[in-house]
């Protein structure tokens, strides 16, 4: 039995490997780049055009929003413990005891949700975007550091953002 063992602690992690590179930085790019972009959308061009939707299609905004928010935000500290590993400040062990508090599992509406054809094109592409990411640096922790955390059912947890979107509709009648 011990022969599994050894061998599984031979393997090399790819995504453990990348992380702990100097190809990280590219990731690490990516990542916070998208959240600056975002950042910049939101603030500028984002307001412009969420003022033109309707009532429905801005509440959808405001809460795919929240959504890409906190996604975004969720991605960078992920990111950032990795680059804190790599660079030594931390150690694996420290990171692994941190990153437990980082969700990697922020969901979005999806395409048939109403209000979605109506959303902004450039907006629309932050979110598939943030989604691709995600689902890259999800994928890399669960390589590294095993399902855990990022695995956890999401039916026990309370959703603020859905749980604020039905509390809009209550308030509006639609509920």
């Amino acid at each position: 039995m011990n022969e599994p063992s050894r061998e599984s602690a031979k393997t090399i992690k790819l995504a453990e490997r990348r992380v702990f590179s100097q190809s990280f930085k590219p990731l690490y790019g990516e990542g916070m780049g998208l959240v600056e972009q975002a950042a910049e959308y939101l603030d500028g061009k984002g307001r412009v055009e969420a003022k033109k939707l309707s009532r429905l299609g801005a509440t959808l905004y405001a809460a795919e929003s929240m959504r890409l928010t906190t996604r975004l935000m969720q991605i960078a500290s992920w990111l950032l413990l990795q680059r804190a590993a790599n660079s030594g400040e931390m150690t694996r062990d420290q990171v692994a005891s941190e990153k437990v508090k980082v969700r990697l599992d922020t969901a979005s509406a999806h395409e048939d949700a109403a209000g979605w054809n109506e959303l902004p094109p450039d907006f629309l592409d932050l979110v598939q975007r943030s989604l691709r990411l995600q689902a890259l640096v999800r994928r890399m922790d669960e390589e590294i550091y095993g399902g855990g955390a990022a695995r956890r059912p999401a039916a026990g947890r309370s959703n603020p953002v859905s749980d604020q979107i039905t509390l809009l509709n209550t308030a509006f009648g639609r509920g």
